[in-house]
């Protein structure tokens, strides 16, 4: 393949892009290290040895510090090595290095979320938000298995009582928020009219 472009990202970052779309970045003493340039070949042998050499070693470091600032799924830490410029190859070198080592587990993952977010949201907004963030469905399905939910009236009512104080009949703009609040955290509205009736009664 031939070097099209290195195109500076900073004044020591260079992204190297070549004529089959392979794009990588590397610093300036790697680019005289491998003797590159634009319009150069770039054989086989030599982008070898980068993705070993460098590549692949560096996106295994990237992708440990990005744990150590907080856990991450499998997704998340694809698509921030992805827009650090690593190549699909060291993307997913680093990405198998660190579930060999049980550093990242989209099941670990997904039992922290649910036990920290439980009581704040609704099992059906946690759901949703676990499979943006990338954990298959079975994973979440599994764990909630394991976990257990019950109703989630009780956490309504803690909300309502936490956002509107003691029990008292609530007037037509703060049924709208709060039913807007909770709705936004995925309860069902059969179980927010509930709480609300409680809610409205006890005074």
């Amino acid at each position: 393949m031939i070097v099209e472009c290195i195109k500076p990202l900073s004044s020591k970052r260079y992204q190297i892009i070549t004529d089959e779309q392979i794009t990588f970045v590397l610093y300036r003493g790697e680019l005289s290290r491998y003797h590159l340039e634009e319009g150069c070949e770039l054989t086989g042998e030599v982008y070898r040895k980068i993705m070993e050499e460098v590549l692949i070693r560096r996106a295994k470091r990237r992708a440990m510090h990005l744990l150590t600032a907080q856990d991450r799924t499998q997704m998340q830490v694809r698509e921030k090595l992805e827009r650090d410029g690593y190549p699909q190859e060291a993307v997913e070198a680093a990405v198998r290095f660190l579930k060999d080592y049980h550093y990242l587990d989209d099941e670990r993952y997904a039992d922290a979320y649910i036990r920290c977010m439980q009581g704040r949201k609704s099992i059906r907004c946690i759901r949703l938000e676990l499979e943006r963030k990338g954990v298959p469905r079975e994973i979440i399905t599994h764990v909630l298995e394991q976990t257990e939910t019950g109703s989630e009236e009780p956490i309504i009512e803690e909300l309502v009582y936490k956002k509107a104080g003691a029990p008292h009949t609530l007037d037509e703009k703060e049924l709208r928020r709060l039913y807007g609040f909770l709705m936004r955290r995925g309860f069902q509205s059969q179980d927010i009219g509930k709480v609300f009736r409680r809610y409205q009664n006890c005074h």
